[in-house]
């Protein structure tokens, strides 16, 4: 009977790490040569002077449940004052033409209809009234 003898290897129960090792040397080299050829980010920072300057209070627009609008300068009075919509966006653009970074809020009640406050707002945007927002009260 012939007997059949098997080779002198054992199996192998360990991971052959020799490959990854080239693999990550081969990736330093790489990044080495190519980090010294990339531009860093530059942030473009605020100077004191410019951000010294106190911020001007917006004008809001106030339109409440019954879908009046009325309109609250808080840089000089702060009182409300009742206006219809030719008033109010003449009233803004005098004020925006003084002062061009002051900034126009619309503050709604909550039980006004929104297509009322869309409306509000496309009538100020349409008559190129710049800085317009939206007001909310945080919880």
């Amino acid at each position: 009977m012939l007997i059949e003898r098997r080779s002198g290897r054992r199996l192998m129960n360990q991971i052959n790490v020799v490959p990854y090792i080239d693999v990550m040397l081969v990736l330093l080299v790489i990044f080495m040569v190519t980090a010294p050829l990339v531009n860093p980010g530059q942030v473009d920072l605020p100077s004191v002077g410019k951000s010294s300057q106190a911020a001007v209070a917006p004008m809001e627009v106030i339109v409440r449940a019954d879908e009046s609008i009325w309109l609250r300068d808080r840089s000089s009075t702060g009182d409300e004052v009742r206006m219809d919509r030719a008033r109010l966006v003449q009233a803004i653009r005098d004020k925006q033409q003084k002062d061009p970074q002051q900034a126009v809020v619309i503050a709604a009640d909550k039980n006004v209809r929104y297509e009322a406050v869309l409306n509000v707002m496309d009538m100020l945007q349409q008559n190129q009234v710049s800085k317009v927002g939206l007001l909310a009260k945080p919880r």
